[in-house]
């Protein structure tokens, strides 16, 4: 990056406003960017990217804004778009239309943000091959998101104070960053303080504080500061590792600088609500306490990360939930006061809970689930109002960004806010770009049968797919890998290979039924190990931060109360434990499917319908806690990542241990048809009315 004066605007490639843009084209800026751009380069410019007339995703932006600064696919969720102000972030899936009307401007952002995620603490990428722990960002990440959040500093957008160790700190910042800029250039620290002022590295506020002070305190502070800056000159410290220095000061000065802050309503009332999101703490939510101004937002407080946030003090934070405990999300229009059309959204966040709790006015009541069964369905939920559909859209696709980079990968919560590529990939029953390490592992857990294979992303390249199949070769069961690559109109094709697809599931069923050549082994295409559905809410079984597992475990228990037989399963009755941090233990009865033995070719048909289970959450429908397979795997479900494992009290498990136990919500009353046969003359109109209303809720959902 290069280095700025005294008077050089802080951003560099534009004048005094990013709006300076040609008419008919959108404007990506780009903070940092991996390799400089060749004088003149069509399409491109010094620190953006520019795209003529037509259709673009925001997720496409991204993936063009990625290349261009290095980005690989691992750690291209970390990023989104925001608006030149950076009021608002757009969600993967909105769609820019570029015409000769207007120019378009948006900022290329890292969004999410994790504490200690630079390697030195407890949050780090987990890798199978000997247990090994990388740090959570590479270098060109790293190199973006110092360039962001040093324009954040500089910009005034980090809240800093102007208390006497507070100025000390930022001259402290100052220092490494222009020893940064003299080992980028290769110059000694004297030469770049020749020729660079030092207050050109610090906030705007802490200059014109500087510019106040008389003669004397500033030639003072000058050569306290080349002082400061020719003894650590000494040490030679390279670029990287100042950049990794000057991020952690950064941090510790402004610890909540990475918070973001929506400023709501609750339905029915004009009291304003502030909404806290963070990587570390998830979401928590305070009372309002500053002016109000049109949609209850708020004018008075600080400004983090490009969003006006209240002067709130943290004692009087609530905390809400965090990620991997968030059981949906959903968004609808607000209702119209005076029957006219209106622009409001309300935001429903509903997390699974042994309760149930809505918020009708003021306080908090229980509600009960299906035929008034009280306590039996779990959830917890708040519902917030939002003054615009593009805020409640920010605020969902922030939530589901989370989700997966916390819980699970292959996840999202509502179809507004879904990013096409993984729309894509779930529809191919493709993985994400996992390492071949963990595509080796998968197959080996599904059995690693030759013709087994695995479809995934490349980590690598955003245009490219890799095939891990399982093989029998002469010395043994060997795994093979084919790369599948695709052009710029859509096309695909294997490397090496002259012909071409429309789609991914044309190709791996043409290869399934001719079977591949590779390293002398023949391949074949007959099973695919999909996705599986993690713990939580719309996809995988397991709760997991990154990629770390938190199961539950299905030990042998005593047998329970029978409960009749399925159609291919014994049903028993059974009791799931707990350990309530407020509550202490605590019991909640569920149903045992435990698949029959003789019915193991109905395995494939079993998970169909656990998975499908697994991505419903509803009051009204029934929850399914968990799964377990064989007798040394885990049961997965929806829990506390850190809650001790509990066993459930079931059904005896014979040494036979059986392929599958389904573990569900029990329901007082059994299915409501048979119910309904068995107690035709005593159930009530009121009664019929309540369940038709309920039923309605559960059929709109679904």
């Amino acid at each position: 990056m290069a280095p700025l004066g005294e008077e050089t605007p802080l951003i560099g490639g534009r004048s005094c406003s990013l709006s300076s843009a040609e008419s008919g084209t959108l404007q990506v800026f780009l903070y940092h960017r991996g390799t400089p751009a060749p004088r003149g380069a069509p399409g491109s410019a010094a620190g953006t990217l520019s795209f003529s007339f037509g259709q673009y995703t925001a997720e496409e932006l991204c993936v063009r804004a990625a290349r261009a600064c290095g980005v690989l696919p691992v750690c291209h969720p970390l990023f989104a778009l925001a608006t030149e102000d950076l009021s608002c972030w757009f969600p993967p899936n909105h769609l820019f239309t570029v015409d000769e009307s207007r120019s378009q401007l948006v900022v290329y952002r890292i969004r999410f943000f994790f504490p200690n995620w630079y390697g030195l603490g407890q949050c780090h990428r987990f890798q199978l091959l000997n247990d090994r722990a990388s740090p959570v960002l590479d270098y060109p990440v790293i190199d973006y998101l110092f360039a962001q959040s040093r324009s954040d500093f500089l910009e005034g957008r980090v809240a800093v104070g102007l208390s006497l160790p507070t100025q000390e700190q930022c001259l402290s910042l100052a220092v490494l960053d222009m020893l940064r800029i003299a080992s980028e250039q290769r110059q000694s620290p004297a030469q770049v303080c020749s020729r660079v002022s030092y207050k050109s590295c610090l906030p705007a506020p802490l200059r014109r504080q500087i510019q106040q002070h008389n003669f004397v305190t500033r030639q003072r502070l000058r050569r306290r500061f080349g002082k400061s800056l020719r003894r650590l000159g000494s040490c030679r410290p390279d670029g990287p590792h100042l950049k990794l220095k000057y991020l952690l000061d950064l941090e510790r000065l402004q610890r909540r600088r990475t918070e973001e802050i929506f400023h709501v309503r609750s339905p029915g009332s004009a009291a304003p609500i502030a909404i806290h999101v963070s990587g570390d703490s998830g979401v928590a939510w305070s009372c309002g306490g500053s002016e109000v101004l049109r949609g209850g937002w708020v004018r008075r407080g600080e400004l983090r990360d490009g969003l006006v946030t209240p002067a709130v003090p943290s004692q009087s934070r609530q905390h809400f939930c965090d990620f991997p405990d968030i059981a949906d999300i959903s968004i609808k229009q607000a209702a119209s006061r005076d029957g006219g059309p209106v622009e409001n959204r309300l935001v429903t966040l509903t997390k699974a809970d042994n309760r149930v709790l809505v918020r009708p006015g003021r306080g908090w009541g229980a509600r009960g689930g299906l035929g008034g069964d009280k306590g039996v369905t779990a959830r917890l939920a708040q519902e917030v109002e939002f003054p615009t559909l593009r805020e409640a859209r920010s605020f969902v696709a922030l939530l589901d960004g989370y989700y997966r980079l916390t819980a699970d990968a292959q996840h999202y919560f509502c179809r507004e806010v879904a990013p096409p590529r993984l729309l894509e990939d779930l529809e191919n029953q493709c993985h994400g770009p996992i390492s071949a390490e963990f595509a080796v592992n998968k197959l080996e857990a599904a059995g690693g049968a030759p013709g087994l294979f695995l479809l995934r992303r490349s980590p690598q390249d955003f245009d490219s797919y890799l095939l891990t199949v399982c093989v029998q070769t002469r010395s043994g069961r060997d795994y093979r890998r084919c790369r599948i690559r695709r052009d710029e109109d859509g096309h695909l094709w294997l490397s090496g290979v002259a012909r071409r697809f429309c789609s991914l599931r044309e190709l791996l069923g043409t290869y399934g039924h001719r079977g591949l050549q590779a390293e002398g082994a023949q391949m074949r295409l007959e099973v695919a190990c999909p996705p599986r559905p993690k713990g939580g809410h719309r996809g995988l079984w397991g709760v997991a931060q990154g990629d770390r597992d938190s199961p539950w475990r299905c030990p042998r228990v005593p047998q329970g109360e029978s409960l009749g037989q399925g159609s291919f399963t014994q049903i028993y009755k059974g009791v799931r434990r707990d350990q309530d941090e407020e509550e202490g233990p605590r019991q909640t009865p569920v149903v045992l499917k435990v698949m029959d033995s003789s019915h193991r070719n109905c395995l494939e048909s079993f998970l169909e319908a656990a998975s499908t289970m697994s991505q419903l959450s509803h009051k009204h429908l029934v929850l399914l806690h968990g799964v377990s397979l064989g007798k040394d795997s885990e049961c997965h479900g929806r829990r506390d990542p850190r809650a001790p494992p509990e066993p459930f009290a079931g059904p005896p498990l014979s040494p036979a241990w059986p392929p599958g136990v389904m573990v569900q919500e029990h329901v007082r009353h059994g299915p409501l048809d048979l119910y309904l046969r068995k107690n035709r003359a005593a159930v009530t109109t009121g009664w019929k009315l309540t369940v038709a209303k309920q039923l309605a809720y559960a059929l709109n959902y679904l």
